[in-house]
């Protein structure tokens, strides 16, 4: 049995200000763009709930 495991890694090609972005769009196989369309999203409906989630996710994840 063979299992892949798909970590969460910031990106260092696919990347605006982290990376953040870009690893999360790698991991699910989605664009990029999508991915920081729902963030800003999440921004604003969220009352910065995006922004805190971003900037926590910068400090964690590492970079691939």
């Amino acid at each position: 049995m063979n299992t892949t495991t798909v970590k969460l890694r910031r990106s260092r090609t696919d990347r605006m200000v982290a990376g953040v972005c870009g690893g999360i769009a790698k991991m699910f196989g989605m664009d990029a763009a999508l991915v920081r369309i729902l963030l800003v999203a999440a921004t604003l409906l969220g009352f910065g709930t995006g922004a805190i989630l971003y900037l926590v996710a910068w400090a964690v994840v590492p970079e691939e």
